[in-house]
């Protein structure tokens, strides 16, 4: 009976350690040598709704794909070699003609559509090469319980799409780059850890949080920089009415004017979007972070207030570092 009971322990033991494990490990190579040379195909040769998570892996290389990763598609990591060397690129922007001679838009011009469900991401750069060209859009997600880790993802206007309000997504020891609302969209993130980088006088964030979210986008000990000469940049503007930004114990480059937000003004549509949006910071640091001429519409976090934003509390219960 003893001996039973030891056999049946050790079997449901490695059947718990075994979920966490990947199913399946696939390599991509540039030269060849792994399983697939394109990252798209070895996302489609995956299984639709697959029982666990599946690994893939991406040798140093620059992929020049336009990859998507669809709702059918869950529980997948894409893993880099190194996040400079491995590198995921295209160059579509909004106004450019597609295959079938129409106009692409701001969103379909991505280089990396996620859709599916927990999907994480580590070590890669994301590119869309295309600047001052039009909206050209990076990274666009769309599924929940998203993960990305140690990566860089580059553009200009709009490189990063964090869409969906039903989507929860989690950004750290990220550096992101771009020019104008270049982290902007409806879902619920966290940015943890990352440096932002702006390369013109413009602005950072353009959320467009829907009334009924408490949290938009939420940046945790983050750095804001920018390229030399540019000394004109805004924290945020409300791309929708109810948009949501905080900024918490984040270090502030001369470059962020003291006013902090921008209230968008001159959209017809949605008149007043100082009056509904909310903005708040707690901790600022560094040249740019002097709050005492922000705009007297944003808000300053008290310590009781700040006890809200824990990652537990803004994802729902969802831990993305399990």
């Amino acid at each position: 009976m003893k001996k039973f009971l030891l056999i049946l322990f050790i079997s449901m033991t490695g059947f718990l350690f075994a979920e966490y494990d990947p199913y399946i490990k696939i390599t991509v190579a540039k030269d060849g040598s792994g399983d697939f040379t394109s990252i798209q195909k070895a996302i489609n040769s995956i299984r639709d709704l697959g029982p666990a998570e599946a690994l893939i892996f991406i040798k140093s290389g620059t992929y020049n794909e336009k990859v998507v990763i669809p709702s059918s598609k869950h529980k997948i990591i894409l893993q880099g070699e190194d996040k400079d060397n491995t590198i995921i690129t295209n160059n579509d922007f909004s106004g450019k003609s597609d295959v079938f001679n129409e106009q692409m838009t701001t969103f379909n011009s991505y280089t990396l559509l996620v859709m599916g469900d927990e999907i994480t991401i580590s070590n890669v750069t994301i590119r869309n090469s295309s600047c001052n060209e039009g909206q050209a859009v990076a990274l666009h997600v769309e599924g929940d319980r998203f993960i990305i880790k140690n990566s860089k993802i580059l553009g200009c206007q709009d490189t990063v799409y964090s869409a969906t309000n039903h989507s929860r997504q989690y950004f750290e020891n990220c550096y992101i780059e771009g020019t104008t609302d270049f982290i902007f969209g409806q879902a619920t993130a966290v940015f943890k850890n990352c440096t932002i980088k702006s390369l013109a006088d413009s602005y950072i964030t353009a959320a467009a949080t829907e009334a009924d979210k408490q949290y938009g986008f939420v940046f945790l000990d983050c750095k804001l920089t920018a390229k030399e000469g540019i000394s004109k940049v805004y924290l945020g503007r409300p791309w929708r009415p109810y948009a949501k930004t905080v900024f918490i114990n984040t270090e502030m480059g001369k470059h962020i004017v003291p006013e902090g937000w921008n209230p968008w003004k001159g959209d017809k549509m949605f008149p007043d979007k100082e009056k509904t949006a909310y903005y708040a910071e707690y901790g600022s640091k560094g040249e740019g972070g002097n709050s005492s001429k922000r705009v007297n519409w944003s808000h300053q976090l008290t310590k009781k207030e700040l006890k809200k934003y824990t990652i537990k509390q803004i994802f729902n219960n969802w831990n993305p570092n399990k």
